[in-house]
């Protein structure tokens, strides 16, 4: 599965090097600054539905070109194992939290049990 940050940074970098701009008159263009649009295309930020608007109108495309997968490179076979492993590596880290979870609050009520019994036999 691709994501959407990985998409939208592709689309912009190719529309810039499309327009043959920079990510600093994007900036401009946009009304933001460099350090913004260079975490967008990083990946590490993602824009407002208003930013992404400015974004298009600036790239001279449509908003929802930004998301277009047309261009986009289709994932590899070994990234598709890799996606599936690290989803069944989340799933095992959730299973084991709760089930050491489950551990703790039964030995909390096995505690609590017992010294309810030694307070009631004193």
């Amino acid at each position: 599965m691709t994501k959407l940050r990985s998409i939208l940074a592709y689309n912009m970098k190719l529309q810039r090097q499309v327009l043959e701009i920079s990510q600093e008159r994007l900036a401009r263009r946009v009304n933001t600054s460099t350090h913004y649009i260079g975490m967008i295309e990083s990946e590490k930020k993602f824009p407002s539905p208003e930013m992404l608007e400015r974004i298009a109108a600036a790239l001279e495309i449509d908003a929802p070109a930004l998301f277009s997968t047309k261009f986009y490179p289709s994932p590899k076979a070994g990234s598709i194992a890799e996606f599936q492993e690290d989803i069944i590596n989340d799933i095992a880290q959730v299973l084991a939290y709760r089930i050491s979870k489950l551990n703790w609050e039964q030995l909390t009520r096995e505690r609590g049990a017992e010294d309810q019994h030694k307070i009631s036999t004193q």
